[in-house]
C-alpha cells in the first residue's frame, strides 16, 4: 500500500515493468489466439524459475497490437503467468487467481507486489494461473495518449470507468471466459485479489458471483464465450470499499450496530474528503484517460467538478450521481438487492481494512460483513483489521506478513481445498507508535461485538458551542493523510478553545484499556446557519509530553430537514491501548481541513448531554480490567430514523 500512499501523496504514479530474469527464453506456447486487437495470438516467455509469463500490450510501432480484444471492442492490457511445465496441465486447467491492481497503478508484471497477497509468479510456482488486467484508462487499455493512437476508434469507450460492474468487472469476466474456453483455466476454481481500487472490482465480481451485469444493468448468468457457466470460488480484497459513494463522502449514518440502506448512506449528501479525492482525481488526470467533455456514462470529470462545488447538493445532477455510483460502483447495495437487483450469496471472502486508512476505513468492511452475516449467517467470511492499508496507515513488516499468509490460507482452501479451514470471524491488529514497535494483538472473535465486551461510558450535560470557522489549520494540516505526518503524528493537547466542542475523559487507570471498535458519539443538537457538519476526532493524550496522538476520526452531516434533537453518530473504528495515565479526548469541529471540505454555510451547533461511548476489548469485572471498563450499554436510535 506505500505505492498507493505515495501516489495520493505525490499526485504521480509510475509502474516500470519488471524485466524477465536473465536466461528468459521462449517457451513456445501462448494464449488468447485469435482474441486480441490483431488477432494475434499472445506468446509466453519462460522465465529463469521456470514459470511462463504471456504479456499483452500495443507493443509500439510496426509491431502487432496483442492487448486483449475486450467484450465491446476496447483494447485491454494483460499479463497471463502460467505455472512451469514440469508435469501435464490438469485435466480441467489450472485454478486461477485474479489480480487487480489500485488506482493509478497498472501491473508490472509477476514480481508485482501490490495485491497484499503473494505475487504472480508466487502463485504460479504453486500451480495456479494467475491474469492480471490493466484496468480500462490506465497504462496500455487506453490510458496512456500512445495506447490510444495506436487504435483511437477502439478507445472511444476505453476511459476510466470508476469500477463499473458494466465495464471494469465485466472486462475481468469475459477475459476469465476466454481462458476457460482454451482450456488453461479450471471453470470451478476462480478466486480474486486485489488491493484499492481493485479490492473494489474484486468486491464487485465475488457478489455477482456467477452474473453479469449488461449496460442496461439487466443481471444475466455469467457464461463463457463458448457457454460454460462460471462462478467465483473465493476473493480475498485488501483496502477497498464496499460503497464508493459514501466513503469518499460521507454522512455519517452509517452504524455498526444496524443495517444501512442507501437511502440513509445518501441523505442527506455527506462532506467531500477533499485532500482524498482531489488526490485521487489529479492521479487520473495525471495518468490516466477520463471520458470526454458531455459522456452520458461514467463521466468522471463532471462528477468530479459537481463534487468540488459543494453544497447544496440539491440538483438532478447530484441526485444521478449518488444513485449512478450506489447502483453500478458499490457492491453493498448489489448484495443489499437495492435497485430492484435480485440478492444472492456472494463467494467466500476475506476483507483486509486499515484502522488508520482515511480512504477506505475499517467501516467499509463491517457495512458489507454484517449485511452478508444477517442474510447469509453460514456464509464464509473473514475480516483482518490493522493499522495499514492507505494512508495514515503504517502496514508493519509483521503485519503485511500475516495479511499475506491469511489470503494464501484462504484461497487456497476455497480453490484447491488444500490445508486446514481458514480462520473466519473477525481479527484485529492494533495501532502503536513508533513505527518499530510491535502491533497488538491478534485479537480474534467470531463477531464484530465479540471484540469489544467491555465499554468506557462518559456523559458531559454542559452545553458546547461548535463554529463553523474554528479549528486551527496547522493541527488539521498535521492530521491530514495526504499532507500530515501519519498514524503517529503528534499536536500539542491544549484545547483549541472557543468554539470547538472538547471533552476529556478521565485518566484511564490500573493496565489501561484497548479501544477496539467504533467510538459512539449520542447528543442534543441545536443547529443555526446552512449546510452543517460535525468532524470528530478522538485522541489519546500523553501527560508526560502534553502532545496527543489521533486515534480516530469522523464526521456527521446534519441533516437540513431535521437538524435539532437527539442524534447519534460513529467515528470511524480504531484499535489503540489507552496506557495508564493516559486521557481520551474527542473534540468537535465545524471543519477539518484539507481533509475535509469546508462548508459552503456558516453556521454553529450547540451540543448538550453528550454521551461518548468507546468500545473497549477488555471484559467487565475480569482480573486487572480496569474498573471503568463496564458492561456495553443497551443502543440509542438515532433521531429521526433514516
Amino acid at each position: 500500500m506505500g505505492r498507493i500512499a505515495l501516489a495520493v501523496l505525490s499526485i504521480a504514479l509510475t509502474a516500470p515493468f519488471v524485466a524477465m530474469p536473465a536466461g528468459a527464453s521462449t517457451a513456445g506456447t501462448s494464449v488468447l489466439g485469435g482474441h486480441t486487437m490483431s488477432g494475434q495470438p499472445i506468446p509466453c516467455t519462460t522465465q529463469s524459475d521456470g514459470v511462463r509469463v504471456c504479456h499483452g500490450d500495443e507493443s509500439g510501432a510496426n509491431a502487432p497490437d496483442l492487448r486483449l480484444k475486450s467484450f465491446d471492442g476496447s483494447p485491454i492490457a494483460l499479463y497471463v503467468t502460467l505455472p512451469p511445465t514440469q508435469g501435464a496441465r490438469p485435466k480441467a486447467g489450472y485454478p486461477l487467481i485474479v489480480q487487480s491492481h489500485g488506482w493509478g497503478d497498472p501491473p508490472s508484471g509477476p514480481n508485482d507486489p501490490q495485491y497484499g497477497g503473494p505475487t504472480a509468479d508466487q502463485w504460479a510456482r504453486s500451480g495456479y494461473a494467475v491474469l492480471q488486467l490493466t484496468a480500462r484508462g490506465w497504462g496500455d487499455s487506453c490510458g496512456s495518449a500512445q495506447s490510444r493512437l495506436v487504435n483511437a476508434a477502439a478507445c472511444a469507450n476505453g476511459y476510466i470507468h470508476l469500477d463499473d460492474y458494466r465495464y471494469e468487472a465485466r472486462d475481468v469476466q469475459y477475459t476469465i471466459g476466454l481462458l476457460v474456453d482454451e482450456g488453461i483455466v479450471d471453470p470451478n476454481r476462480i478466486g480474486l485479489t486485489g488491493e484499492s481500487y481493485g479490492a473494489g472490482v474484486s468486491l464487485e465480481l465475488a457478489t455477482l458471483k456467477d452474473r453479469v451485469m449488461l449496460p442496461s444493468g439487466r443481471l444475466v448468468p455469467w457464461r463463457s464465450p463458448k457457454g460454460t457457466p462460471l462462478h467465483i470460488a473465493a476473493a480475498a480484497v485488501f483496502a477497498g470499499f464496499s460503497d464508493l459513494a459514501y466513503s469518499l463522502m460521507p454522512n455519517g449514518r452509517t452504524l455498526d450496530n444496524k443495517m444501512t440502506t442507501a437511502k440513509a448512506d445518501l441523505a442527506p449528501v455527506g462532506v467531500e474528503k477533499e485532500s482524498i479525492v482531489s488526490g485521487l482525481y489529479a492521479v487520473g488526470a495525471l495518468e490516466g484517460y477520463y471520458a470526454a467533455s458531455g459522456a452520458q456514462t461514467d463521466n468522471v470529470s463532471a462528477w468530479y467538478a459537481d463534487i468540488t462545488a459543494g453544497e447544496p447538493y440539491t440538483t438532478a445532477a447530484d441526485t444521478s450521481l449518488t444513485q449512478q455510483i450506489a447502483r453500478f460502483h458499490s457492491p453493498y447495495y448489489l448484495l443489499d438487492g437495492a435497485y430492484g437487483m435480485a440478492r444472492q450469496a456472494p463467494a467466500p471472502l476475506f476483507f483486509a481494512n486499515g484502522f488508520t486508512d482515511d480512504i477506505f476505513p475499517v467501516t467499509e468492511v463491517l457495512r458489507y460483513y454484517d449485511l452478508e452475516r444477517s442474510l447469509y449467517p453460514s456464509d464464509p467470511a473473514a475480516v483482518f483489521a490493522f493499522d495499514g492499508g492507505h494512508m495514515r496507515g503504517q502496514n508493519k513488516p509483521a503485519d503485511v506478513a500475516m495479511l499475506s499468509s491469511r489470503i494464501k490460507t484462504f484461497l487456497e482452501h476455497y480453490l484447491k481445498g488444500t490445508g486446514p479451514k481458514p480462520t473466519l470471524g473477525v481479527t484485529a491488529l492494533t495501532e502503536t507508535c513508533p513505527r518499530s514497535a510491535p502491533s497488538g494483538g491478534p485479537y480474534h472473535a467470531s463477531t464484530w461485538a465479540g471484540l469489544h465486551p467491555g465499554e468506557i461510558d462518559y456523559t458531559s450535560k454542559p452545553t458546547q458551542t461548535i463554529l463553523s470557522t474554528a479549528g486551527s489549520p496547522t493541527i488539521s494540516k498535521t492530521l491530514d493523510p495526504v499532507i500530515g505526518g501519519g498514524a503517529c503524528a503528534t499536536v500539542p493537547a491544549t484545547d483549541q478553545g472557543p468554539g470547538v466542542a472538547t471533552y476529556r475523559l478521565p485518566a484511564a487507570t490500573g493496565s489501561g484499556y484497548t479501544l477496539l471498535g467504533s467510538p459512539t458519539v449520542i447528543a442534543d443538537l441545536h443547529v443555526t446557519g446552512t449546510y452543517a457538519y460535525i468532524a470528530a476526532r478522538l485522541f489519546d493524550i500523553n501527560p508526560a509530553t502534553n502532545t496527543e496522538t489521533l486515534v480516530a476520526r469522523g464526521v456527521y452531516r446534519i441533516d437540513s430537514k431535521a437538524p435539532d434533537g437527539l442524534q447519534v453518530f460513529q467515528l470511524y473504528p480504531g484499535a489503540w491501548h489507552f496506557a495508564a495515565g493516559h486521557v481520551p479526548k474527542l473534540e468537535l469541529l465545524g471543519q477539518d481541513p484539507p481533509y475535509l471540505r469546508p462548508s459552503n454555510g456558516t453556521f454553529s451547533i450547540s451540543v448538550s448531554n453528550l454521551q461518548l461511548r468507546l468500545p473497549v476489548h477488555e471484559t467487565p469485572g475480569a482480573p486487572r480490567t480496569p474498573r471503568t471498563v463496564r458492561r456495553p450499554l443497551p443502543v440509542v436510535k438515532p433521531h429521526p430514523m433514516p
